[in-house]
């Protein structure tokens, strides 16, 4: 039993490798392109719509919502981002049915190199709503004392993020492994919907994750309903 797609080789010339994660990872990058591209070809501002571009308008809607109750205002200048963040994982899981194929973030390489795409987007955004100078004033508030405390914070919570999506995804693809070769073929069926239903949650948590930390970058608060004092 394979413990990573990574020990999936392909193809191997010298210490050239084609393993299992870089060829799922670009078989879901082709998938998420051609798809959109599809779906979006055809878009009607009528009544007069197709079941495709209802789905889409669904999860659009659905994610987009999501980034606002995670406290950024203006959800649309982030959704590119977070929402491409969320379909990769989400199909990622998804495809866990066809057979031979084995999700890439069960690689730590692939969860690091998502971890590292927020590492790297949350600054950005910061700065570009703070501006560099109030993006980097933030790193020492309260007070200059918390400097190397915020940017230990900024290392580890990345790490956080590669980590946690890692195990939870390696974990359930051993699990259900193990079943396949210890019980009959009716159980796995199940663990196999449950196993979906994890990888969904996990694109969910990934993508809040990386909202709530935007919105921490990015200074943005909920505002708190005006209320009247009472005498």
């Amino acid at each position: 039993m394979r413990l990573s797609p990574d020990q999936m080789i392909f193809w191997q010339h010298g210490f050239l490798k084609l393993n299992g994660t870089i060829v799922f990872t670009w078989g879901i990058m082709l998938v998420l392109a051609v798809g959109s591209k599809l779906v979006t070809r055809h878009l009607s501002t009528g009544l007069d719509r197709s079941r495709w571009q209802n789905l889409l308008e669904i999860v659009v809607t659905a994610i987009t919502k999501q980034i606002q109750e995670a406290g950024l205002r203006n959800p649309e200048k982030y959704l590119g981002f977070l929402g491409t963040l969320f379909l990769f994982v989400a199909i990622a899981s998804l495809c866990t049915v066809l057979p031979g194929y084995e999700p890439p973030t069960g690689s730590l390489s692939t969860t690091v190199a998502l971890a590292l795409c927020v590492f790297v987007a949350v600054p950005l955004f910061g700065i570009g709503d703070q501006g560099l100078r109030g993006y980097l004033k933030s790193y020492a508030e309260p007070t200059v004392i918390m400097l190397p405390f915020n940017i230990i914070s900024e290392i580890s919570r990345t790490l956080a993020l590669a980590v946690r999506l890692f195990g939870n995804m390696m974990s359930g693809a051993m699990i259900l492994g193990i079943l396949l070769t210890i019980t009959p073929f009716i159980f796995p069926v199940f663990m196999t919907a449950l196993g979906l239903l994890t990888g969904m949650v996990q694109a969910y948590i990934f993508s809040i994750l990386a909202a709530v930390y935007i919105a921490a970058a990015t200074g943005t608060r909920k505002s708190k309903p005006n209320q009247t004092p009472t005498t």
